[in-house]
């Protein structure tokens, strides 16, 4: 097993890049739920990803349903990145498996879906100036992936 980070509706490519190069070098999967804001050949996703991309285990699901559908029972606890999270991320404890999901850049992930699994919406504390809106995608992951690979003893990781 391992754990999972889920870009649903990902639209800046090098926001996608970036945690491609994270879970390659970690061994995390990395889930891209369409429609994608660009094509995963794009140029400036390839370029943020560097020579990681034969590295990266990626799986793409047509739609947000569909990762459901196929992730979400079983041995896979799901965890929402949201700014609108009811838990600080760094407060709950993390097992291998674990899946964390992300909105896309201009408007998170659906309102009725974190209201649907607020008891594991977990965000990133913050600043409380409603002028700072969240931080930037590829950075939430990284903070959050890391504090699972801390809580886990960073396995496989030397």
């Amino acid at each position: 097993m391992s754990l999972h980070i889920v870009f649903v509706e990902p639209e800046i490519p090098p926001n996608t890049g970036n945690i491609a190069r994270t879970c390659a070098a970690t061994g995390t999967v990395l889930h891209l739920v369409e429609p994608l804001g660009f094509k995963i050949d794009d140029k400036s996703l390839k370029r943020a990803g560097l020579d990681y991309w034969p590295f990266v285990k990626l799986e793409v699901h047509e739609s947000l349903d569909a990762l459901m559908e196929k992730y979400g029972q079983g041995d896979h606890r799901l965890f929402l990145a949201t700014t609108k999270g009811g838990h600080i991320y760094a407060d709950v404890e993390y097992r291998d498996g674990d899946m964390f999901l992300f909105g896309k850049e201009t408007a998170g992930l659906p309102r009725d879906f974190i209201e649907e699994h607020k008891e594991t919406a977990i965000r990133i504390p913050m600043s409380e100036d409603t002028r700072l809106r969240s931080f930037n995608l590829a950075n939430s992951a990284n903070i959050i992936l890391f504090e699972a690979l801390r809580q886990l003893n960073f396995p496989g990781l030397k």
